[in-house]
């Protein structure tokens, strides 16, 4: 199949690209700076805010995945994204804007399938901003093409997940591990060998025609507290834990991402969000994908032996 890769320089589209390769597809990739592209794929240059480029991108595709997003300043969007966003607005207008501009490419292509890779919602409450963000992004591009599937996940476990590298170096970093209120609420990370399954299969599953979006999650559920003691346990280091009585989110996630180098504009959304249980709906994805999901502690022990490949862990 013709595929277009949007995000190809990301840590789930470059990952994924090599996979679409083996697996047959003939691969095109989408970015702003076609040379962080690995070698030996043809490259559109674009902007997908702008829309600069996808008329060209998506000529002939079969089936496009869409795998940016800008929950971050924008200096650094580009670069951590796939080189598919610009601009100053707020992370949603830019969301908003780049979904838009990429469903009516899509329409005007007659592409027959795009592949979204989102988060999961909370079941009962209202959504946090950048879970609202991506949810109004998968309803854009759910209209977007007949075939059309969304993906929704957790904290996706992998060396260069910018969610579980953040935990991990809070846990390098502090001596002692603040837990907030939201220790308690509970979620099902995934890891990215598993989810790479999933997206790879959707290029071609005609089990996937009309399934709309699936929440696809790991096997294990986890408090965020027991994610974080978990992390500490495969890093081998005594750290304390302290069960704070308040969130008190505004400052404490500026604080974190200080503590772990992270972009706090990326980092505050996360932290946000933490506000209720983040579960799957329903495991419908595992009836019409049989992907043999891998536990939480193998993920990580794989993404700790992976990250120490290029970048020494202190704390090992």
């Amino acid at each position: 199949m013709r595929v277009l890769l949007t995000g190809a320089t990301g840590f789930v589209g470059s990952a994924l690209l090599p996979q679409l390769l083996r697996a047959g597809h003939d691969v095109r990739a989408f970015a702003r700076t076609p040379s962080r592209v690995a070698e030996g794929v043809q490259v559109v240059q674009g902007d997908m805010v702008t829309g600069a480029g996808l008329p060209a991108a998506l000529d002939g595709v079969d089936v496009a995945y869409y795998l940016v997003h800008s929950m971050e300043s924008p200096t650094a969007t580009g670069a951590r994204a796939g080189g598919a966003m610009a601009g100053s607005a707020g992370f949603e207008d830019r969301d908003r804007r780049a979904a838009e501009a990429f469903a009516a490419a899509a329409r005007a292509a007659g592409t027959p399938r795009v592949v979204y890779l989102g988060g999961l919602v909370p079941q009962d409450e209202a959504a946090s901003r950048h879970l609202a963000s991506r949810l109004e992004v998968e309803r854009i591009l759910l209209d977007a093409a007949p075939t059309a599937v969304a993906f929704r996940a957790s904290i996706v476990v992998g060396a260069g997940s910018r969610s579980f590298r953040f935990l991990v170096r809070l846990v390098e970093r502090l001596p002692m591990l603040p837990l907030p209120p939201w220790r308690t609420f509970r979620t099902q990370p995934i890891d990215v060998r598993d989810v790479l399954a999933y997206l790879v299969a959707a290029a071609s599953s005609p089990a996937l025609d009309g399934a709309a979006s699936l929440d696809v999650a790991g096997p294990d559920v986890l408090t965020y507290g027991e994610i974080v003691e978990r992390i500490r346990d495969h890093l081998l280091v005594g750290r304390s834990t302290l069960r704070l009585p308040i969130n008190a989110t505004a400052i404490a996630s500026r604080v974190a991402a200080a503590v772990a180098s992270e972009d706090p504009a990326l980092i505050g959304p996360l932290m946000g969000g933490l506000t209720t249980d983040l579960l799957p709906r329903d495991r419908t994805v595992t009836q019409l994908l049989p992907v043999r999901l891998h536990t939480f502690d193998a993920a990580v022990e794989r993404a700790m032996r992976e990250w120490e490949r290029t970048e020494e862990l202190r704390a090992r």
